[in-house]
């Protein structure tokens, strides 16, 4: 075929992909996740005054690093009924300790206790039982979800986030609860079971907040915590049913 020729297909080749001839044409391969269909929210109640909460803060550590590409949203609860023993631990709150009872009922068990996960609102167990953690996360990925959440348009302004959501699914049961997550810290622990340790926690919940769902899109805002700093952030959203404790779909995104 002459030069001539294959000048005259490029050039219909390029018109009728609507670029210049004179520019070259890029072919993007797009990976097709067919594997984690699904998603996972872990939940770890946790305490700086439980001698057994470490190892499960470590498991949780090490989680985090490997699921950085995948939905995997974790969250570390510091429960409140810890600090009577000597130390309070200052990332606690009596609000995530109702959490953790609201669990309790949902799941039907008889007590509290921790370190404690709770995976997607229906499957817990000891918080540092890696193994389990890692098989019951990978079960839900594989799982198609029963609702998508989409978040955008997020400002930061006097104090507050807020954020537009948007849904896809039956969702008319659900609330929409919002997390500030700060990614890292350590603390020196002084008094109690740990006195002595410095203690590294990833995921700890600074602010949680609840919506109610009463459309496909609609607004939410939470209360920044203390101490924010946007680099060290995240904001971790998730549609649950408050009947029975069911997560249907997750997101989440950075300030």
């Amino acid at each position: 075929m002459s030069s001539v020729k294959i000048m005259a297909m490029m050039w219909l080749v390029a018109a009728a992909l609507g670029v210049s001839a004179s520019k070259s044409i890029t072919h993007i391969k797009t990976k097709t996740n067919t594997e984690n269909k699904g998603f996972a929210v872990v939940e770890l109640f946790t305490s700086e005054g439980c001698s057994s909460c470490p190892p499960a803060d470590a498991v949780i550590a090490k989680i985090e690093k490997e699921s950085t590409d995948k939905p995997v949203y974790i969250l570390a609860f510091h429960v409140d009924y810890w600090n009577r023993l000597g130390w309070k631990d200052v990332f606690s709150s009596a609000d995530y300790s109702h959490r953790q009872n609201q669990y309790a009922n949902w799941l039907h068990l008889q007590s509290v206790y921790t370190p404690q996960v709770v995976v997607n609102g229906h499957t817990e167990f000891v918080g540092s039982e890696e193994g389990t953690l890692r098989n019951t996360i990978k079960t839900n990925l594989e799982k198609t979800p029963a609702a998508n959440l989409m978040l955008s348009d997020i400002k930061t302004d006097g104090g507050k986030v807020s954020v537009q959501y948007h849904t896809q699914g039956n969702t008319s049961n659900d609330v929409l609860l919002l997390a500030v997550i700060e990614k890292h810290a350590q603390s020196n622990v002084q008094r109690g079971e740990n006195s002595g340790r410095t203690l590294s926690h990833v995921q700890i919940v600074r602010a949680f907040t609840s919506t109610p769902v009463k459309s496909d899109n609609g607004d939410a805002s939470i209360t920044l915590p203390k101490g924010f700093d946007a680099k060290g952030f995240e904001l971790i959203a998730f549609l649950q049913n408050p009947a029975n404790g069911e997560i249907s779909g997750a997101a989440k995104a950075e300030f």
